[in-house]
């Protein structure tokens, strides 16, 4: 796969390359990758995204499995008290309110069995690494056991948890993620941005 030059390289760091097959665009959104392997022209495209950037061009780059873009990944937090787990979906909440994450997310407080208590941090699964390094940068703590990945969401649906408390987090972006029209006009470009 040959790449493009990059004008000031550490601008893509987080955003993603598409292979097209017979070419490549270096710099689309998350939610562009997501639209373009949504359609059935593109739905065989090969993701990577840009982990890191050096100032001579050189990307690290890994690739990323088209599924993960119809997947929701998250992170829960577990408690044997009701109160504990008042105060952690809190201070999530509150962490959103002075850092907004990564992406869209939800998070919910809830109860399951006897006495048992989640707080569920739910998001889009191409986001996991940003959403990870938002809550360690945000140093969000809590003092229970706590989980996460695409596995950990579904047996939390399939708990039949009764949520108590519910969020819904809006995400900020560096960049505003073109759609429909917008999007396929400029796909031919190897520079997206």
């Amino acid at each position: 796969m040959k790449l493009p030059e990059l004008q000031k390289p550490d601008k893509y760091m987080g955003l993603y390359i598409f292979d097209f097959g017979d070419h490549v665009g270096v710099g689309f959104t998350a939610e562009e990758v997501a639209e373009l392997l949504e359609s059935e022209k593109y739905r065989d495209g090969k993701v990577y995204r840009i982990h890191r950037a050096y100032p001579d061009g050189r990307l690290e780059i890994k690739g990323v499995p088209a599924q993960t873009f119809e997947l929701e990944a998250g992170m829960f937090f577990y408690s044997g008290d009701m109160e504990t787990s008042q105060r952690d979906f809190k201070e999530l909440v509150n962490l959103a309110v002075r850092t907004a994450p990564p992406c869209r997310a939800k998070v919910h407080l809830g109860k399951y069995g006897d006495e048992k208590y989640v707080v569920a941090l739910i998001y889009p699964a191409e986001h996991n690494d940003s959403v990870s390094s938002w809550l360690l940068d945000g140093e969000y703590k809590t003092i229970g056991a706590a989980e996460g990945g695409i596995e950990a969401v579904q047996r939390y649906y399939d708990q039949k948890v009764e949520v108590l408390e519910r969020h819904q987090l809006f995400g900020t972006s560096e960049w505003i993620s073109r759609t429909g029209d917008e999007l396929l006009v400029s796909l031919k470009r190897a520079v997206q941005r």
